[in-house]
């Protein structure tokens, strides 16, 4: 259902927009413009409006962006600062998140359709205490002692492992921003962030925030443009140690591909789209769900009493309505939804989907969608289920629902999946490491998992006195 609005509330939203205060590339501590002059239109998925036009970057940007965060790891202080001096900058840039909570909530809704409501109340605030768990790790990174068999004083040392590529996706513009950038900060490394071009925004605006902190110049660095050229471009990138991506598999593959031409590099992707429902709850979960959808909606999400906002771009919104045409064709129920919503030809809103009679085989119960689209499954046993649920290329997380606790340890021990949550969805956490198995990628984001994928481990070993064996 479409949430209804009354002038006053349209004029309370528009109070919420916010001016658009940084569109150019930020290298070096500073807004440039590309070095091709280009730019290109960031959309409002609300009303398909351009929003503000943003520098286009391009593989000349990336090589100015990397030499910059080159020279500030090699010689600039930041991987040389006490991790106390760390934690203190980042801390300070965790407040100045808070400081600016609703005109970062505005830049992820009017870029990406988030929640403002959600975005001001939750994720601005749950982002800034992401860096504050990795700046309380900056000064706690070390390394062991050893006791050697042979006559030797072993130590190792850790340190940062250099420059990083960071490649984030649309979806959640802020999360995923500092996900990446927390415990790359924390570890001592520098970098060059790809925001997604369809959510340009909060990224340029967290670089400038990042600087008013204290974050020296060229220790993040923000390249805003296209996957093939800017995205390509840090993959292959010799002076890159290391790029952490997360987004599709297609372009995981891709920027694998691209990265053993260089050097090796990780990535993960997100994938989720089915829903198993045993036999014997199956009537009672499609009626319960049914009440539930009369009152959900969907609508601008400034508006405090929508659930569901528009797909992020045009490219999007038709990408998930041709999977609906697929579950059709392919004999799939459709039961509710299917369809563009009715906004009187504004915005990339779809009705909310669910599709029942889906088999395994089907591309909506394959695919990444992306979008609001259910496929209800049914099964009889929790054997059934578990070979059901393996059965996919994806591996990144996994809901359970049960009352019985022999079911829950059970399925949850042998899903292939990088994350379970019993009797819970989206259990995020920032001590628990999320990461997937399979063509899910590999390495870990979040917890302490991340912040020693950004470090590397040096062995040192000293003779204590002549040995023979020496």
């Amino acid at each position: 259902m479409a949430g209804e609005s009354n002038g006053n509330v349209e004029t309370s939203m528009m109070k919420m927009i916010p001016r658009i205060k940084f569109t150019k590339l930020f290298i070096n501590g500073e807004f440039i413009d590309s070095t091709s002059g280009k730019t290109f239109e960031t959309i409002d998925p609300r009303t398909e409006e351009v929003i503000a036009n943003v520098s286009e970057g391009d593989k000349d940007d990336v090589d100015l962006a990397v030499t910059a965060a080159r020279h500030a790891f090699d010689h600039g202080p930041w991987p040389r600062l006490p991790g106390c001096e760390r934690r203190r900058i980042m801390l300070k840039f965790a407040d100045l998140m808070d400081e600016n909570v609703e005109e970062l909530a505005a830049l992820d809704t009017i870029d990406a359709a988030n929640l403002y409501s959600l975005g001001k109340g939750m994720f601005i605030h749950g982002a800034a205490e992401l860096i504050r768990y990795y700046a309380g790790a900056a000064d706690k990174i070390h390394g062991e002692t050893l006791k050697m068999s042979r006559d030797l004083h072993g130590y190792t040392l850790v340190e940062p492992i250099g420059v990083v590529g960071h490649i984030i996706p649309w979806n959640f513009p802020t999360q995923m921003f500092v996900m990446k950038v927390g415990p790359a900060l924390a570890a001592g490394c520098t970098m060059v962030v790809k925001p997604a071009e369809q959510t340009p925004l909060s990224a340029l605006y967290y670089a400038y925030l990042a600087k008013l902190a204290g974050v020296p110049d060229g220790v993040i660095n923000v390249v805003t443009g296209y996957g093939p050229t800017v995205g390509a471009s840090i993959s292959s990138h010799m002076d890159i140690d290391m790029v952490s991506f997360t987004g599709s598999t297609e372009t995981g593959h891709r920027i694998m591909q691209a990265a053993a031409t260089s050097n090796l590099k990780g990535q993960i992707c997100v994938a989720g789209t089915r829903t198993f429902v045993q036999e014997g709850i199956y009537d009672k979960f499609v009626a319960r769900l049914l009440e539930e959808l009369k009152t959900w909606v969907v609508g601008d999400p400034f508006d405090s009493n929508v659930n569901q906002g528009p797909q992020v771009d045009k490219k999007q919104y038709e990408k998930v309505l041709s999977y609906i045409e697929h579950g059709k064709r392919e004999g799939a129920t459709l039961l509710s939804g299917g369809k563009p919503l009715d906004t009187k030809g504004k915005g990339y809103y779809i009705e909310p989907t669910i599709f029942t009679d889906v088999t395994d085989d089907m591309i909506i119960a394959k695919d990444e969608i992306f979008g609001p689209v259910m496929s209800l499954m049914k099964f009889k046993s929790v054997e059934e289920v578990i070979k059901r649920a393996n059965g996919t290329k994806y591996g990144l997380a996994a809901g359970i629902m049960t009352n019985d606790l022999n079911i829950a340890n059970t399925v949850s021990r042998s899903l292939r999946a990088g994350a379970v949550w019993i009797n819970c969805y989206f259990g995020f956490d920032n001590d628990l490491p999320i990461g997937g198995y399979k063509r899910s990628g590999f390495g870990k984001d979040m917890g302490m998992d991340a912040l020693h994928k950004y470090l590397q481990h040096k062995s040192i070993a000293i003779p204590i006195y002549n040995s023979p064996w020496l």
